[in-house]
């Protein structure tokens, strides 16, 4: 067994979920060692698509992904997945050939630890068959245990060295970490703004995803509405007190009862320009803390009044706990019969009154996507690619609960849709994958729509085209009718024949009557992906993004 082959064998011991990438000389070792393995490995057409497959499918499934590239170029070719991965703390692991030290003037030689470094992942390196499986199992637990994207570095000449019997023969595992307690000053002091406050809401982000039962008994018991940011959509869909998404992709009714709280709670949740609308959510007086891992967060994005280092449900049990030590009993609070009727009566977009802007030949986003939510199978996963369009499929599908929905947009790029909706297809079998994306994002992404085919997945791409990069053609264009839209501007491009020449099914949209044909697909038990090119209707620029360009 040589030093590839015993990286690979570690990291199955340890129980990585699923393996990403795009096969050269670099890497072929290793690949292959994982599938003997037992680790499942998909061929992505592209890193850059591999890359954000592996980030989707940790964050779906709960296990630690890993890419796997060629040194040099394949490690590059990876660069905006692995920096999106790294921004959203997504535990995952890329495998990366590297040159030897002494290849100073090889084709694939670079600095891949300053690379690492320079998109916010972790460098570690295998450095022998001595440290091979400590090595290893040292990137594995920062990934775990820190919540962060490690490029391990595979030197080629360590890779061809050669295990002893007894390298060979151990058996790899690592003790779970324990959650971060909160000091007993934070939660008194937190109990403390609770016992005072009204009209509560907690909002709980990436970091509360795992801690929905605990932060539901908390705000049950301090009368708190609930709602997310849009990473960890659908996580309180259960209770008739859940405001859905907190910021730009919030309800009228949702951002009115938020901005009226006298105190927000963030669980896990930065707090940003998004889920904050820049800060217009926040009351005058209204009391601001923040539950995170890490004390560099708290106030990074904005001021608060208490910030709180601790596990997101560790913390909420304390307090709870406090609380009924103290007999402190539970109160109505914000969770009035009235907010509770109002909030069932109005709080869904799909409730909200629009004028609708379809006619012939161009359809409507908001009718396109609230029919496409009564037609497509309750048991979902929605990924969201990122642009003009982006609050349609994020404001009008609903999702079962908070691993219905992927939102890879933590780098802002466009073009990473297609490969999240594949990544956390993956992860969630069981759920039919739904991918909502613009036509620039698209045509950026469309090698790996013969990924999908491959899979035999049943993946709907919602392709809104307008023909544009259509933030830029609103920012840029709205006022300004000397402005030139025609480098953001192209022809019409027809994604439903793209789509059958890839081996999915196509078809074109421009009135509901045209939907007809989802209902058809639906019902033949699909095994491949079905590409709705939709020709959408301009609402004139989304007013989230609008706020967005301002926050720039």
């Amino acid at each position: 067994m040589n030093v590839a082959q015993l990286v690979g064998k570690t990291l199955a011991e340890l129980g990585v979920g699923h393996c990403f990438g795009v096969v050269g000389s670099g890497n072929f070792t290793i690949t292959n060692t994982l599938v003997e393995h037992g680790v499942p490995f998909t061929a992505a057409r592209h890193e850059g698509g591999a890359a954000t497959m592996a980030d989707a499918y940790s964050r779906g499934s709960g296990q630690v992904a890993l890419l796997s590239v060629h040194q040099g170029c394949g490690l590059t070719n990876a660069a905006t997945g692995i920096g999106e991965a790294a921004k959203s703390r997504t535990p995952m692991i890329v495998l990366a050939a590297e040159a030897a030290p002494s290849a100073v003037y090889s084709n694939f030689a670079m600095d891949q630890d300053a690379f690492a470094a320079s998109v916010y992942a972790v460098p570690e390196r295998v450095n022998s068959a001595r440290s091979a499986v400590a090595d290893t199992i040292r990137a594995y637990r920062r990934a775990v245990n820190d919540r962060r994207t490690v490029v391990l570095n595979l030197p080629l000449d360590v890779q061809a060295q050669e295990a002893t019997d007894e390298q060979a023969q151990a058996t790899a595992s690592m003790a779970p970490a324990e959650p971060i307690r909160p000091s007993r000053a934070s939660v008194k002091a937190l109990a403390e703004l609770i016992g005072k406050a009204t009209r509560p809401v907690f909002v709980a982000g990436r970091g509360g995803r795992g801690a929905r039962d605990e932060i539901l008994d908390l705000a049950k018991h301090a009368g708190a509405l609930v709602a997310t940011s849009a990473v960890a959509k659908g996580l309180f869909n259960e209770d008739e007190f859940n405001l859905g998404i907190s910021g730009g992709f919030s309800s009228p009714l949702a951002a009115e009862l938020i901005t009226d709280a006298d105190l927000i709670i963030g669980f896990g949740c930065a707090l940003n320009m998004w889920t904050m609308r820049h800060g217009h959510l926040i009351g005058t007086d209204t009391r601001v803390v923040q539950v995170d891992l890490e004390e560099q967060a708290l106030g990074a994005n904005r001021p608060i009044d208490l910030g709180i280092v601790g596990d997101s449900a560790q913390c909420a049990a304390d307090v709870l706990e406090g609380l009924l030590a103290r007999n402190v009993q539970a109160r109505e609070g914000y969770r009035t019969a009235a907010v509770a009727a109002r909030i069932k009566e109005s709080i869904h977009w799909n409730q909200v009154d629009f004028g609708d802007l379809s006619d012939a030949r161009l359809i409507d986003p908001r009718a396109l996507t609230k029919r496409l939510d009564e037609l497509l199978p309750a048991e979902r996963i929605v990924s969201v690619d990122s642009g003009n369009f982006m609050g349609y499929p994020s404001q009008y599908l609903s999702v079962p609960d908070e691993f219905g929905f992927c939102f890879t947009q933590a780098f802002q790029s466009i073009g990473l849709g297609l490969y999240t909706a594949i990544g956390a297809g993956l992860a969630q079998p069981g759920r039919m994958p739904v991918l909502g994306t613009g036509d620039g994002g698209f045509h950026m992404a469309i090698a790996e729509l013969d990924t999908a085919v491959r899979l035999g997945m049943p993946l709907v791409c919602i392709v809104y085209n307008d023909a544009a990069y259509g933030a830029e053609v609103h920012h840029f264009g709205t006022g300004n009718p000397e402005a030139d839209m025609g480098i953001v501007q192209f022809p019409d491009t027809d994604f439903a024949a793209i789509g059958r020449g890839f081996g999915a099914d196509g078809i074109t949209v421009r009135t509901l009557a045209d939907l007809d044909a989802v209902q058809a697909w639906l019902d033949s038990s699909p095994s491949r992906p079905l590409v709705i090119d939709a020709k959408i209707a301009s609402d004139s620029g989304a007013w989230w993004l609008a706020e967005a360009f301002k926050g720039h």
